[in-house]
């Protein structure tokens, strides 16, 4: 007797799609900072400086991207960060993204770069040239208390150059690639917001910090 089996094969399609921003100030929302677009080396960039009232660290303090509803995917931008004659002796140059942001700013992930320390003297220091954190709940602080070096990492970096930041999101992992680097600067396996969450994208400065930004590109998956 001949037994017959059938196979059934199911397909899946990973559809992903581009987005090259252009930053225009019509598609653009400050919040807790100050944003104009300046002249740099010759090119028309967008300028983002903290807000100074606002005295705590890792806050929402970011240029939020209109009509961005980001899962999964790939979020590319070039940056370029001085210190303001202002900057307290701790300012490390801080400047990132934030993705998955809520509608009210309230919940959101980020990474960004400490460039300073990227060529500090200080071997802890530059251990500690990339930061990942969530907020509200895992600041950077809580984050390396209770996890040290989990979150952070160390890569060759400095101010006053453009240094391309390359963020993929799938699920609940993120990772981080700089510059033409195929291989991750900082590799995160548990984003706190989970892996459903969805939300903006922000362009984020910390203290002390003159940030620039360019060539915005944002691909869905």
């Amino acid at each position: 007797m001949k037994t017959l089996f059938s196979f059934g094969f199911i397909f899946f399609s990973v559809v992903c799609f581009a987005q090259k921003m252009s930053l225009h100030e019509k598609n653009l929302i400050p919040h807790q900072v100050s944003m104009s677009f300046q002249n740099l080396n010759g090119e028309k960039v967008l300028r983002v400086e903290k807000d100074t009232t606002i005295k705590a660290v890792d806050e929402p303090t970011f240029v939020k991207i209109k009509d961005i509803n980001f899962k999964n995917g790939e979020i590319e931008v070039k940056v370029f960060s001085r210190l303001l004659k202002s900057a307290p002796a701790f300012a490390r140059g801080f400047i990132g993204l934030a993705f998955r942001i809520d509608d009210n700013n309230t919940k959101y992930e980020s990474i960004y770069i400490r460039p300073t320390n990227g060529r500090a003297d200080d071997q802890i220091r530059r251990n500690h040239s990339i930061q990942y954190y969530s907020y509200p709940d895992f600041k950077f602080d809580k984050l390396r208390q209770i996890s040290p070096e989990k979150y952070e990492a160390y890569c060759d970096m400095g101010l006053n150059e453009w240094i391309m930041i390359r963020i993929t999101v799938d699920g609940n992992k993120a990772k981080l690639f700089l510059n033409d680097s195929k291989q991750p600067s900082l590799i995160v396996n548990d984003l706190k917001m989970g892996e459903n969450a969805t939300g903006g994208i922000g362009l984020w400065v910390e203290i002390g910090t003159e940030g620039f930004f360019k060539d915005l590109k944002i691909t869905h998956k």
